[in-house]
């Protein structure tokens, strides 16, 4: 199996950081083969413009999912985008590594994601959710939070946790056609003991090894739509 890591955390010796280790010692020791985009050590560009194009379909006015796929196709799209995407190809699982900020992903992570998701390769038209360009492979997120676990819940002060990780499991992986796996999460991090820590760490050790069979969260398929997208009657009985 080929595994993917991108670890977005700007200090080496966080404990996002011993997570990103875990995820790439624990599948090395079992055969697999793991690649990691340490997105900070890259210095990786989050800004996505039309300097990513070596040539343009229009020069004029920028519509970058269009000339994305220009890029893509005329072999012109930049060389960083173009190594990060041929190695999410890849990969049979993408692990996704990061510091939760402000509900979100970090800046620099969602500028791989604005980049390195090529329009006509990872989606458009309509092939998304279950007939996205991704299909067949899978992908689990790894967040690193302060909040304390009871935080998050129906009734809990932030509100559930899948809730504020909705824009990057359905919205981003799920709609690019991967199996989102569920995330793995590690509360309260900066205040926890190196007992505690090292717990973790286990826990996510033991999820490593059996990860692949795992089935993945529900999700949207297009067979439950119409052609406009608007879900189909099931009262009709034929």
């Amino acid at each position: 199996m080929n595994i993917l890591i991108v670890h977005a955390h700007p200090e080496p010796a966080s404990f996002t950081a011993a997570l990103r280790d875990t995820a790439h010692e624990t599948p090395v020791s079992q055969g697999h083969e793991v690649v990691v985009s340490d997105l900070y050590a890259m210095n990786w560009n989050p800004v996505a413009s039309g300097a990513d194009f070596g040539s343009r379909k229009n020069s004029d006015y920028l519509v970058y999912a269009l000339e994305q796929r220009h890029g893509w196709d005329t072999g012109s799209v930049a060389p960083d985008i173009r190594g990060e995407l041929e190695k999410l190809l890849a990969a049979d699982l993408l692990i996704l590594s990061f510091p939760i900020f402000w509900f979100s992903v970090p800046a620099i992570l969602k500028g791989w994601i604005d980049r390195v998701l090529v329009s006509g390769v990872c989606y458009g038209g309509k092939r998304f959710y279950d007939r996205g360009g991704l299909q067949g492979k899978k992908v689990l997120v790894v967040c690193t939070l302060g909040g304390r676990e009871h935080m998050f819940g129906p009734e809990a002060v932030h509100g559930e946790i899948e809730a504020l990780l909705s824009p990057i499991l359905r919205g981003t992986l799920a709609y690019i056609g991967m199996d989102v796996l569920r995330p793995f999460l590690g509360y309260h991090i900066p205040y926890l003991t190196a007992v505690e820590r090292a717990a973790i760490l286990g826990q996510y050790q033991a999820r490593l090894a059996s990860l692949m069979d795992e089935s993945p969260m529900p999700m949207p398929t297009l067979d439950a739509f119409d052609e406009r997208m608007r879900p189909k009657d099931t009262s009709v009985q034929a």
